[in-house]
Parts: C-alpha cells; sequence; structure tokens
C-alpha cells in the first residue's frame, strides 16, 4: 500500500482561537465590572441592562461557553486530525458549527442584559437558544465522528475517549435540563418544580463543570502536554483507570451543592460518597500529567509554555481536592452561600481552564503559521502577571468567605446573634472585594499582552489553511492482530465506546434523578401552601428577569444562625409550586425565603428605589425604571394555563378572570402605597415585584398543622 496524502484543515483552527482570544477579553470584562459593582453599584449608571443581576449570567456564559468552549473546539480540531491521521469530516460541518456557536454567543450577550432568562445557573438562555445549541452541538458530533470513521489510525489514543465522553454527556446534560413549557418567544417554565427542579438543576451545574469544563480539557492535556514536553504520556493503564472512574464518579456527585436544604437526605448522602471518591481519578489525571513531565523539569524553567500547562494542572488538583472537602456537611455549612465558594471556583476556571487554554494558544498558533512566536518576554510577562492575578483574586475571596461566615455564625454569651444584620458583614469585606477586582484586571491585562502577542505572531508569519500531510491508508479490520486486552479492543470500535460511555453515565444519572421525579411522597405537600396569584406570579417573573437570586437565596438551613435570623427552616412542600426554584447559590444579600410581610409596602418600594435610603451602605444597585415600566397584563392569561399544564392547580377557567384578580391585589397595594403619601399606578411593574416579596414565606407562617 502506498500513504495517501491529504491535509489538515487549519483554519477552523485559527477562527476557534481568535475567537477564544476575542471572548475572552469579552467575557472577563464583564467580569471585572461586576466585581466593581459588588463595592461600588454606581457602576451600572442606573442602567437597567447593565445590573449585576443582569450581567453576571453575562460573564459566566460568556467565560465557559465562549473563551472555554471555543478554546475546547480550538483544541480538539487541532489534535482529533492529527490523532486520526484525517482531515476533518466535512469543511461545510466545521464552518457550520464555527458561525452556529458565535451566533449564540452572541444572542446571549444580547437577551441576557435584557432580562430572557430561566435563572438556572450555567442554563439560563431561553428556550429558543437551547434549540439552537443542541443543533449545533449535533453538528459537532456528526464531523467529530465523521472524521473518526474515516480515520488513517486504528487505535483511538486517550484525548478522544474524552472527547467522545464530552460529546455523549453534554448532550444529555443539555436535554434533561432543558425541559421547558414555552408559553412566548422569550419565555418559558421549566417542568419541574421545587426540590426537583433544584436536584436536576445543580446534577446539571455540577457535571457542566465536569464534562464540559473539565473532561475536554483533560482530553487536550493528554494530547498537548506529551507534544510540549516532547515526552510519551506518564501511564497508559493510568489513564484508562482516570477516564472510565472519572466519568463514572463525576455524574453522581451534584447533590453535594444542595447539603442542608429539602433535598432529601439519602440524594444528599449519594453526592457526598460520589464526591469523596472524585478525588482518586481527579488527581489520578494531575498526576498523570505532572509526571510525564519527568526528565523534562529543565524546560520548564525556559519554557512558558510549560509554566502554563505546570501551573494549569496544580490548580486543578487544588480545586478537585477542595471540591470533594467542600462537599463535607460540616465544611459546606460553613462556606456555602460565601465567597469561598466563588474562590474556589475561579481557581478552577482562572488556573486550570485559562492557563491551559494560554498554553494551547501559544503553542498552535505559531505552528500553523509556520513562524515563531512573536515575544517571549511578553508570553513570560503574561505569565506572571496572570499567576499573581489569580492569587490577588483568590487569596481575597478565601478571606472574605471566612470573615463573612464566622460574622453570620456568632453569638453573643448572653445567646443573641452578634451581627443579626446581614449588612453588617457586607461592609466588613468590602475591602477583600475590592483586592478580588484587582487581581481580575492583573489577569485580563495578561489576557490583552497575549491577543497582541498573538496578532504580531500571525502578522509575521502566514497561515497554512491546508496542512499536507500523509500516512498509510487504514487496513481492512480482518486483517488486524486481534487485542488480547478488552480495552485495546475498545479502542478501536469508537461506537462501542460512545455506547459505553453513554451507559456509564446513565446509570449515575438515572439513580440519582428518578426516584425524586417519580415518587410523589419525597415531596410532602403542605396544606397552607397556595399557588401564587396572578399579580405574584408576574412579580416571581420580574423578580427573575432582574437576576435577584443572583444574590439572594430562598432556602433557610436548619441552622440556629439561620433560623434565628430568617425565620423557620424551609420545608419541601414550599416548592412544589415554584416553577423554577429559586434557591440560589450566593449570597451577597440576605436570605429572602420569609421576607414577606415582615416590612410594609412602602419599605420595599423605597428600598427598590433607592435601597441605601432603607440599608445604608447596601451594595444593591437601584431598581427604579420599575416605577416607569408598566405590567405586561397581556401574559397573565398563558401564564395561568402553563403553570395549570404543568400541574399547579388553578381552576379551570382561573385564566379568564385572572387579570381581574390582578387588578384587584395591584389596587390594594397601590391604596396601601398612597397612605404613606407614595403615589404610583397601580399597572406598574414596581407593584408587582412588591406583591411577590410579600408573598415569600407567607404560605408557611400560616401553617399550623405542618405536613398532611
Amino acid at each position: 500500500m502506498q500513504p495517501e496524502k491529504f491535509y489538515y484543515d487549519n483554519k477552523i483552527v485559527r477562527n476557534f482561537g481568535i475567537a477564544t482570544v476575542l471572548w475572552g477579553i469579552i467575557g472577563m470584562t464583564v467580569g471585572l465590572i461586576i466585581a466593581i459593582q459588588l463595592y461600588a453599584p454606581g457602576m451600572n449608571m442606573n442602567n437597567q441592562y447593565t445590573t449585576y443581576g443582569r450581567i453576571r449570567p453575562l460573564h459566566t456564559n460568556a467565560v465557559i461557553f465562549a473563551f472555554v468552549g471555543n478554546a475546547i473546539f480550538m483544541g480538539v480540531y487541532y489534535s482529533l486530525q492529527r490523532l486520526l491521521k484525517a482531515r476533518m469530516y466535512s469543511d461545510w460541518l466545521s464552518k457550520i458549527h464555527f458561525w452556529g456557536w458565535q451566533l449564540i454567543i452572541v444572542s446571549a450577550v444580547i437577551t441576557l442584559p435584557l432580562g430572557f432568562t430561566t435563572s438556572h445557573e450555567y442554563a439560563e438562555l431561553e428556550w429558543p437558544i437551547d434549540i439552537a445549541i443542541t443543533l449545533i452541538w449535533v453538528v459537532f458530533g456528526i464531523n467529530m465522528f465523521g472524521t473518526i470513521f474515516k480515520r488513517r489510525e486504528r487505535h483511538l489514543y486517550v484525548a478522544i475517549w474524552f472527547y467522545i465522553a464530552t460529546f455523549v454527556t453534554i448532550a444529555v446534560l443539555h436535554i434533561v435540563n432543558s425541559m421547558e413549557l414555552p408559553i412566548s418567544a422569550w419565555k418559558s417554565y421549566y417542568i419541574y418544580a421545587g426540590v426537583q427542579d433544584a436536584l436536576v438543576q445543580w446534577w446539571y451545574g455540577h457535571n457542566a463543570v465536569a464534562f464540559f469544563l473539565t473532561t475536554p480539557y483533560l482530553g487536550m492535556m493528554y494530547y498537548f502536554l506529551p507534544k510540549m514536553a516532547n515526552r510519551p504520556i506518564y501511564s497508559y493503564k493510568l489513564s484508562i483507570l482516570h477516564f472510565w472512574a472519572l466519568i463514572f464518579i463525576y455524574i453522581w456527585a451534584g447533590p453535594h451543592h444542595l447539603l442542608y436544604t429539602t433535598l432529601p437526605g439519602w440524594a444528599q448522602s449519594l453526592g457526598i460518597a460520589f464526591s469523596i471518591m472524585l478525588i482518586a481519578p481527579s488527581w489520578g489525571g494531575m498526576i498523570n500529567g505532572l509526571l510525564t513531565l519527568r526528565g523534562a523539569w529543565d524546560k520548564v524553567r525556559d519554557d512558558v509554555v510549560l509554566k502554563f500547562m505546570v501551573v494549569g494542572l496544580t490548580a486543578y488538583g487544588m480545586a478537585t481536592f477542595e471540591g470533594p472537602m467542600l462537599s463535607l456537611k460540616q465544611v459546606n455549612g460553613f462556606a456555602h452561600f460565601s465567597d469561598w465558594i466563588i474562590a474556589h471556583v475561579h481557581v478552577g476556571a482562572l488556573g486550570w481552564n485559562g492557563f491551559l487554554t494560554f498554553a494551547i494558544l501559544y503553542w498552535v498558533i505559531p505552528r500553523i503559521y509556520k513562524t515563531e512566536l512573536f515575544s517571549k518576554k511578553l508570553s513570560a510577562f503574561h505569565f506572571w502577571i496572570g499567576t499573581l492575578g489569580i492569587l490577588f483574586y483568590a487569596i481575597p475571596m478565601y478571606w472574605a468567605g471566612f470573615t463573612q461566615s464566622l460574622m453570620l455564625k456568632e453569638f453573643t454569651p448572653e445567646g443573641m446573634l452578634k451581627y443579626p444584620n446581614f449588612l453588617e458583614t457586607t461592609l466588613q469585606i468590602l475591602p477583600m472585594h475590592m483586592m478580588r477586582s484587582a487581581g481580575g484586571a492583573m489577569y485580563l491585562l495578561g489576557v490583552i499582552v497575549m491577543a497582541y502577542n498573538l496578532a504580531r505572531t500571525m502578522m509575521q508569519g502566514s497561515l497554512v489553511a491546508n496542512e499536507a500531510a500523509q500516512a498509510m491508508p487504514l487496513a481492512p479490520a480482518n486483517t488486524v492482530v486481534k487485542e488480547k486486552s478488552w480495552h485495546r479492543t475498545l479502542e478501536r470500535k469508537p461506537i462501542q465506546m460512545m455506547i459505553a460511555a453513554l451507559l456509564v453515565i446513565l446509570v449515575g444519572t438515572f439513580i440519582e434523578l428518578m426516584p425524586t421525579l417519580t415518587v410523589k411522597s419525597n415531596i410532602p405537600t403542605i396544606a397552607s401552601v397556595k399557588p401564587y396569584r396572578p399579580l405574584e406570579l408576574q412579580g416571581r417573573d420580574i423578580y427573575i428577569r432582574e437576576g435577584c437570586v443572583n444574590c439572594h437565596s430562598q432556602t433557610v438551613r436548619p441552622f440556629r444562625s439561620e433560623t434565628e435570623r430568617y425565620g423557620e427552616y424551609s420545608k419541601a412542600g414550599e416548592f412544589v409550586y415554584d416553577h423554577p426554584f429559586l434557591w440560589g447559590s450566593k449570597r451577597t444579600g440576605p436570605d429572602l425565603a420569609r421576607e414577606g410581610e415582615k416590612y410594609g409596602n412602602a419599605w420595599h418600594y423605597n428600598h427598590l428605589m433607592d435601597p441605601r435610603l432603607m440599608s445604608p451602605g447596601s451594595i444593591m444597585p437601584n431598581y427604579d425604571w420599575l416605577i416607569s415600566q408598566t405590567l405586561d397584563t397581556t401574559t397573565t392569561r398563558s401564564k395561568i394555563n402553563a403553570m395549570r399544564t404543568l400541574g399547579v392547580p388553578y381552576a379551570l377557567g382561573y385564566e379568564n378572570i385572572a387579570n381581574q384578580d390582578l387588578d384587584k391585589q395591584a389596587n390594594e397595594i397601590s391604596d396601601n402605597l398612597a397612605k404613606d403619601h407614595i403615589k404610583v399606578k397601580s399597572n406598574k411593574e414596581i407593584i408587582a415585584i412588591i406583591a411577590y416579596l410579600q408573598r415569600l414565606g407567607v404560605d408557611i407562617k400560616a401553617n399550623k398543622t405542618g405536613n398532611k
């Protein structure tokens, strides 16, 4: 047989690389803005489209799906072609994938500041965009598997195992978590409610971290690190154990985000057990990477690309040790809802994802442009300013988390809360937030320097869009010697590999989700808990639109410090009509689960208009546009019908009189405000959100008999 000549497609790699850098700068700039807003709320200049609540999800989506997403596709398209010795299956599919993904990101940039959000963390994009994501992900899958099928290398290298697992698992996560009932072009309700919705969301949220921020990067580590160090991967057997153990265990760990909530105890315990087990495969991957550098540590001293890789792997090890530690109930009870979690997340995001991305960019771009890196000094500056940025970011956030948690749990000798006002703790940690933003600015500066360095590298070279290569054609399967190892055999069968990976992740998914989703007795009802009135439902949607859940939780944990501060701890039956759940994941402000009737309507009005008027020193932005914007009551009918479809017991025909009920309640609130010399029309959005806030926790307060 004669070797076959073909060409690698470097243009698609270049395109995803440029997108990675551009979206990285945009996403990190938004991150810096929201970091500053947490001690300078006037940063949004009273613009409803740039408040923390609206652009915080823009930051997370831009960094996760735009910066990291494009980096994944850059690394996969570069490495896959070379591992399989084949050009991508279809140039057209590659182009559709690239431009489709960028359009999805642009749609997120437009819709999130407009308030079109589902409120599910890392899955805030509304249903039309969810459909687009599904279609583009299928395009990516067809292109990837098409390339695998036409490969000239029979053996599938370990990196490809991780790419396959990423594809099938993200597909499952996205579809299950995106089960929504559309009620308009940009509004939907999740089919799950309360505890069920919380479990699905954090099964998705935790595994989005696992299978979007971790497994594809591990695949790229297995390809690029040996190339960069010119060393074979340390252990083939360890890579097998690492892969299968990781994808099996990771999928079970989501419930550790819901400890001390109303999630059934068995599910919480399951999440804890598998989270602790995650240390082994996670550190197995880190060790396999670091030991690959045996005999090459002298190169690390001089090669900035390897410096990025080593610090990235170390950050991965730190984050994957800290994560299981945070799943321990004693640690979680202290750290959850605090800035400790912010530090933990960013050690992984900035160190692991960021530094590996930078290493790959610095390694790939000069090669596809057939030139040297423009400036090694600038890349070295980027490394050190980025490393310092991570330290200046993470250490103050750990400090802030410890400080606030200790203050919130502290009692006087007389048994009273020492800091009963949540705001006292917020003001105490503002200096740490200032330091955090300085660290973020340093990290962003490094990325901007990298962008300049790479741009100059491209300008001094010339893109080899179609890189010539040759390889022997794939020998017929019946002529290949049968492998003695079952796994070596599996490594030659991509469909079987995909099915095996799918089955492994589905085992944990079904055992974790099915009991809570199918057994009604897991969520006992409470007689006094009733559906929201139409005005309250509209107000809840405004609360979601404004991103209030990004700062306020709505679940009281069974701790003395929380029940003394907020009231009775939360019960599962309180949330049976909540589509979606709004428990939150960070307390930048106090919990609101028992907010109803705690203050008068005038207090809420003034607090929304100017938070510092009612709470001196508050970092909450003004929401004065709520007084000028008219509530859209044309959606009331469709919302009531949708909720009834989802199981909320609104009477048949109630949708026909719902707006009458809405007007009645709105007039009552407006008249009540008038008694305090506050004149506001009953059809304004502020009336609806006041109605919702006044409803929170009222039903459980009225309950005298407990569960039915």
